[in-house]
Order: C-alpha cells, then sequence, then structure tokens
C-alpha cells in the first residue's frame, strides 16, 4: 500500500473476513463464496484519503449504484447478488454500515479501467493539448476544456496499485493484454453504458461528461459490470445549463475539496508530500449537498 494514503483499518465483522480496503471500499469475504462490499464515507484528492469524511456519502454511492445497475440490467449483467444483509452476518454488522453495503458476486476482474468520454477535460485533455489525441484516438484541433465531441471515445487505462495513478494506453494495448475478441465486448458495452446513462442524465439536466467502469468474468466467461458504476465519485457530472466550453465546469463531485486543499486557506503544499489538513466544516456540508442533489436529480428519489 503506498505511504500517504493513510486508509484507516476496516471495521471488523463477524462471519465476514476483511480481504481488502480501498481508497473509498471495504472488501469482505462472506462464507459462501461471496463478497460483501461496504462503501465508507472516506473522500480522496490528489491521492491522498482525507483524515475527515463525508457524512453519508457511502449511502449515497451504494444507493446510486444500485439505481444505475437496474437502469442498465438490459444491457449487461452486474455483480449484485442482494442489497439486503445475509443473516450470517446481519446481526454483527455495525448499524453505521448498515444502507452502504451490497452482497456481490465474485469476479475475476479485468485488468483495464473502461472510461468513456463524451466531453474532453481532466487528463483525455491534458493528452489532447500534447498530442492531439486521446489514447491514440485522433481528435479535431480547436477543441477546449468541455468541449463535446463528435461522438464518445473509448479510452482505456491500466489500473495502477493503491495509491499510484492509472496510466491512460491505447485500444491495442488492451487488444494485447487481453485479447481481441474481450477487448471488443469491453469496449462496445462502455460504449452502450454511457450512451444509454447519458440519455438518462440529459433528461434531468445533468451532462455526464465521462465515466469510467469495471469489468469482471463469471466463472463460465460471462462479462458482468461490477464495482460501483455512475456515481459522482467514478464520473463527471455537470449542471447542463451552467455547461460552458472553454473553462473548467462545476461539477457534482468533490470539487469544493480539490478547490480549498489547493488554496491559500489550505496552508497545504501539494507538492511537499505531507498529508492534507482536515476539512472545514462548510466544505465538508457543501460536499455533501453535491452529492444529494446529485443523487436526488438523477435517480427522482429524495434522501
Amino acid at each position: 500500500m503506498s505511504v500517504g494514503l493513510n486508509i484507516p483499518p476496516a471495521p471488523a465483522i463477524p462471519g465476514a473476513e476483511h480481504i481488502h480496503s480501498g481508497k473509498v471500499r471495504d472488501l469482505y469475504r462472506l462464507d459462501d463464496g461471496t463478497l460483501l462490499m461496504v462503501a465508507s464515507d472516506r473522500i480522496s484528492a490528489y491521492d491522498f484519503v482525507l483524515s475527515t469524511p463525508i457524512p453519508d456519502k457511502g449511502e449515497i454511492l451504494t444507493r446510486m449504484s444500485s439505481w444505475w445497475f437496474e437502469q442498465l440490467a438490459d444491457l449487461v449483467p452486474n455483480h449484485v447478488v442482494s442489497t439486503e444483509l445475509p443473516q450470517s452476518v446481519a446481526e454483527s454488522v455495525p448499524s453505521d454500515l448498515r444502507g452502504r453495503a451490497v452482497v456481490c458476486e465474485a469476479l475475476d476482474m479485468y485488468p483495464v479501467e473502461c472510461v468513456v468520454r463524451g466531453y474532453l477535460t481532466g487528463s483525455g485533455l491534458a493528452d489532447y493539448r500534447s498530442a492531439g489525441e486521446v489514447c491514440g484516438v485522433a481528435l479535431p484541433p480547436g477543441l477546449e476544456d468541455g468541449s463535446r465531441l463528435e461522438s464518445p471515445i473509448f479510452t482505456p487505462a491500466t489500473k495502477a496499485e493503491l495509491g499510484d495513478h492509472d496510466e491512460n494506453v491505447s485500444y491495442d494495448a488492451v487488444a494485447l493484454q487481453i485479447g481481441a475478441e474481450r477487448a471488443a465486448e469491453l469496449r462496445d458495452l462502455t460504449l452502450s453504458v454511457y450512451t444509454r446513462a447519458e440519455a438518462v442524465a440529459h433528461g434531468r439536466g445533468i451532462i455526464l461528461a465521462d465515466t469510467k467502469l469495471e469489468f469482471g468474468a463469471r466463472p463460465d466467461g460471462t462479462t458482468v459490470l461490477g464495482d460501483e458504476v455512475l456515481t459522482p465519485d467514478s464520473s463527471r457530472f455537470w449542471p447542463a445549463d451552467l455547461w460552458q466550453p472553454g473553462r473548467a465546469q462545476r461539477s457534482y463531485d468533490k470539487q469544493f475539496v480539490r478547490d480549498w486543499l489547493t488554496s491559500p486557506a489550505s496552508g497545504w503544499d501539494r507538492s511537499s508530500g505531507q498529508a492534507p489538513p482536515p476539512l472545514p466544516v462548510e466544505v465538508v456540508e457543501r460536499t455533501r449537498a453535491k452529492y444529494v442533489e446529485a443523487y436526488e436529480r438523477l435517480t427522482g428519489e429524495s434522501f
């Protein structure tokens, strides 16, 4: 594990074996071989897990992923076995973990971050500015930060070790790693998911600029959508009425956190290697409000 992440120990759950913790989620193995995935309130920025959690974030991410899995079920199977805790652990799960845990299939995950971009920003914009292309996909000149692409593009990345940066790679590199047939399947599924989700979000006044998906294989070889899907942690959601190419866009994510950390108010030097300071109450509240607003606008449900 990379120094600086400072991931706290996962809560002990009798009847469940802790097997992994990421920046946000803790993963446990149950007696029947299924997995229990718990979304915490942790938030990360600039390769650090911050010491200040965002209240209810884990439950919002869990609810949003579950909602999206249902919207996409006719396009691709997903890893969710149940949103109800099995009786073997139900009584032992701490009350603050309820509502943020799902039982999932154990999959053989593909070593590829399946990224799709409908708009140009982030690392894609940096690649475009330096080479005129993203992951080997040539783009026309004159595009700006936030420009809508003529059609969505599949821009995969390697899965980095925890704490390291994912690296954008070409489609050919993915085909070489996992085989041409499987690479084509992941590309087509990723673009299908984006097309469906982008239309749903657009109907609710939200732009889905890009998203990252993860897939795995069942023992019979069936490809399954796993991890989380279409949350503010894995996607860029922008208010459609405020979209204006040529500048950084307003977003439904942790931008308040990033902005504060890089402002003089935080007193933090990003290049120092030191952990960021605790977040002030105002930043925590505004970030939580953005996650809630994204959930409610997309799903039409109240949190």
